[in-house]
């Protein structure tokens, strides 16, 4: 069994109140089944009729009855004990359901005034649903109290996670799908525990939903014994408490007891936590439930012959054919009166008063409390002077800095200045990415054992580390959502791992940004680092710079990449990122040792720009060039120089502009993104119709889908990664894929009109360089001396 049943779990309901309790579940299955079908008729005063239900059915009931369920408990123990708590409705097909429930608490109606307490109200509640111009059908940004959209499933409980973070006296209660709960993101989601500190962070109770069945087949949880089940859960470090049955008397009074043993168990917890002097690490054994009830839960529980409550059938719409079916229209109509809404609202639709009288008022209610609108709870971070922390420069291209390890010591004071609103995340990759700095501020949050070989592991930290990308993700998320601010520090090839997560947060910011009461929240921040051009010692699987392609898919009011070509710009761009709201900033910077381009001061003005031209790596003089080298990316800004440096001693008579790129977005046009260049500023900078050879640091395709409606698109040239690589040294690297200084010279040859018979020397002696280059680091294992310790020339 999953738990012994408590004498407290027997019958802890009054009459009284377990027939509130019931008769408030009943209100939300009524409002769930109107919404998924009804267009009109919302009360039921005529018998219905084909025209009243809707022609296109579209929403899910199977899971919608448990979720309603749990709602109606919770906002028992919220008056009951006092509590602080907001909803995580891991089903995310349950989206008529938290509807349904927040309309009846009242927030919807305050929000939403034409969808109010009323006949009017009811219909257009029922009518907007998965409905064209309507709202969508899962759980999504419109809902109020939600800060999860339910399209995408195993990242609720991280979510929740994350919430809870520096949150003492927040209570998460996160319902988790028993499909959801088979995804490997939710596997490893349960270990969330081992992170989170009794003392100064919040609660999570996780729910699990245990209705047997997916949307055509059977669950893995519903189908391992009730011992297995429970050794699961004890084994991931909870305490699991079983809610089973399909008589709603008795499984009313079983949740009521568990949930009352949970809470006392949790305030336990904490007063525990609490009095230990000594701040050692403390991993309670949480409560965890699982309430196992039918699938499709009072709805027909036999359609057309075949079972349909209790089983798969019931996933979608249980009667789909009301408008050409008789039968089913009876058993609709039948269906949505079992619920007696005669007693449930007046008559002029409005809750009873009894029923109003259920949940907590004001911004105790899950649906309107203010860590569910994270911006409404947001405060700025204190951000220190980034401008005391740049690498001071002796020349162009002549210091050697580690951009981000000089970055570790920003925010090492980041994390100092804001100790109850910013946290790291990464998975296992801080001191490997050089933010190690930031350990002489705080050290990694860890509730389980502690080595004395451990370094920085302490009960509570601002750093957290988990080797799942998924877990750092949906954890960090969680936290923004909630109204606070973090970095996500990843290897850039893994951050493909979070491709559809950062899909859906993007889809929640896009949606949310035309919700007048959501607030504006803190960006995402992704910092991608051990890159595809510097992966020495791990090669081909790690390298990968497709990321930023895929970011590029999204809109562009939400989307921003950068790619700061050294230590000064990568301060400049992080400052600018973590005051920004309501974006999703992409930062590629690498940690290796490398030439510092900028001071301080011409950092903060290039990022200001963007892109520029960098008049001292220039030969044009001011005038218009034979040729323009482009870059973005640490990489690829050092070979354009040094292709620069060798057309200035080989070829000085050649006008060459060196442009610098540090936010991709300047490269599309105004009309198309607000950071975007219009026409004529992009060709004052990149000519009309001279060569431009573009050294790129991800996939040479991306810009030509920002620049194709170019006037010099033709003329443009892009190197970049094309998929070749192993484990090699640095220049080999770029040689692989045609990136380095003197393949780039070949191509201004083969480019500059009338060049390439008075150059034809010099291009051999470049093809003759490679060779050497290459033969070199075959039989050395490191690059030539000359291309490894070149520097701008002084």
């Amino acid at each position: 069994m999953d738990t012994a049943k408590t004498d407290r779990s027997s019958a802890p309901l009054s009459e009284e109140e377990l027939a509130l309790v019931d008769a408030y579940w009943r209100a939300a299955n009524y409002l769930t089944v109107g919404q998924i079908y009804l267009l009109d008729n919302p009360l039921l005063r005529e018998p219905l009729r084909p025209e009243h239900v809707k022609p296109r059915l579209l929403g899910h009931w199977g899971t919608s009855p448990g979720l309603s369920l749990i709602y109606a408990h919770l906002n028992r123990c919220i008056k009951a004990r006092g509590l602080d708590m907001i909803y995580v409705c891991g089903p995310g097909h349950g989206g008529p359901a938290m509807v349904a429930n927040t309309w009846l608490e009242g927030t919807y109606p305050e929000l939403y005034p034409s969808v109010n307490h009323s006949e009017e109200g009811m219909r257009r509640l029922f009518r907007q649903f998965s409905f064209p111009g309507g709202i969508p059908s899962h759980v999504a940004a419109e809902v109020p109290g939600s800060i999860h959209e339910g399209g995408e499933l195993g990242y609720a409980l991280s979510h929740a996670y994350g919430a809870a973070f520096d949150n003492p006296g927040l209570t998460v209660a996160c319902v988790v799908g028993d499909g959801e709960a088979e995804t490997g993101p939710m596997a490893g989601s349960w270990f969330s525990n081992v992170f989170l500190n009794p003392v100064s962070d919040g609660t999570v109770l996780p729910i699990l939903h245990l209705n047997g069945y997916k949307i055509a087949n059977q669950t893995v949880f519903a189908r391992i014994s009730d011992e297995d089940r429970a050794s699961f859960f004890r084994g991931a470090g909870y305490e699991p408490f079983l809610v089973d049955g399909d008589d709603p008397a008795d499984v009313h009074q079983q949740l009521a007891g568990t949930l009352d043993a949970c809470f006392d168990r949790i305030a336990e917890i904490r007063a525990d936590a609490r009095s230990r002097a000594n701040g050692s690490p403390v991993r309670p054994r949480w409560p965890m439930i699982v309430l196992r009830t039918p699938k499709g839960w009072t709805g027909p529980s036999e359609v057309d012959g075949v079972p349909v409550e209790g089983t798969w059938r019931a996933h979608q719409v249980p009667l789909s054919a009301v408008r050409t079916n008789a039968d089913h229209l009876a058993m609709l109509e039948e269906w949505m009166r079992s619920y007696r809404p005669e007693d449930l609202f007046d008559a002029t639709g409005a809750p009873v008063p009894e029923l109003l009288g259920l949940p907590p008022e004001g911004e105790a209610r899950m649906s309107a409390n203010p860590h569910a609108n994270g911006g409404l709870v947001l405060r700025d971070l204190v951000l220190p002077d980034y401008r005391d922390y740049g690498v001071a420069i002796e020349g162009h291209g002549r210091t050697v800095g580690e951009a981000t390890r000089v970055l570790g010591a920003w925010l090492r004071d980041v994390m100092s200045g804001n100790p109850d609103r910013f946290r790291l995340f990464g998975p296992d990759e801080v001191e490997s990415n050089r933010l190690g700095a930031v350990f002489e501020a705080t050290d990694r949050q860890w509730q389980a054992e502690i080595l004395p070989t451990d370094e920085h592991q302490a009960p509570h930290g601002r750093v957290m580390e988990a080797l799942s990308e998924h877990l750092c993700e949906g954890w960090l998320e969680g936290y923004l959502l909630t109204g606070r601010h973090g970095l996500f520090t990843s290897y850039e090839a893994f951050i493909h791992i979070v491709d559809s997560m950062f899909n859906q947060h993007a889809k929640w910011l896009d949606s949310s940004g035309d919700i007048p009461w959501r607030r504006p929240i803190a960006s995402l921040n992704y910092l991608l680092s051990s890159h595809v051009w510097r992966q020495d010692h791990n090669g081909f699987s790690h390298q990968d710079p497709g990321f930023i392609d895929h970011v590029m898919n999204k809109k562009a009011d939400i989307v921003r990449v950068y790619l700061p070509p050294d230590a000064n710009t990568l301060l400049s761009t992080m400052d600018h990122c973590l005051r920004s709201r309501q974006y999703v900033n992409v930062v590629v910077a690498g940690k290796q040792p490398a030439l510092q381009y900028t001071s301080m001061e011409e950092a903060v003005r290039h990022c200001e720009r963007g892109l520029g031209i960098w008049e001292w790596a220039s030969t044009d003089a001011g005038r218009e060039p034979d040729v323009v080298l482009a870059c973005a990316g640490d990489v690829p800004t050092l070979e354009v120089l040094a292709a620069a440096d060798l057309l200035r001693v080989h070829l000085p008579d050649l006008k060459v502009r060196v442009v610098n790129v540090v936010d991709l977005m300047r490269l599309q046009p105004d009309t198309e993104h607000p950071h975007g260049l219009g026409d004529r500023q992009f060709d004052t900078v990149f000519t009309a119709d001279r060569p431009v050879l573009f050294a790129f640091h991800g996939y040479p395709m991306l810009i030509h889908r920002l620049t194709y409606r170019r006037t010099n698109h033709d003329n443009i040239h892009v190197r970049g990664y094309k998929e070749e690589g192993t484990t090699t040294t640095p220049f080999d690297m770029v040689m692989l894929n045609d990136l380095d200084r003197f393949r780039l010279v070949m191509d201004v040859i083969d480019r500059v009109p009338g060049l390439g018979p008075n150059a034809a020397g010099l291009r051999q002696r470049m093809v003759d360089a490679r060779h050497a280059a290459r033969e070199y680091t075959r039989e050395h294992g490191e690059d030539l001396p000359e291309v490894a310790q070149w520097s701008w020339p002084g």
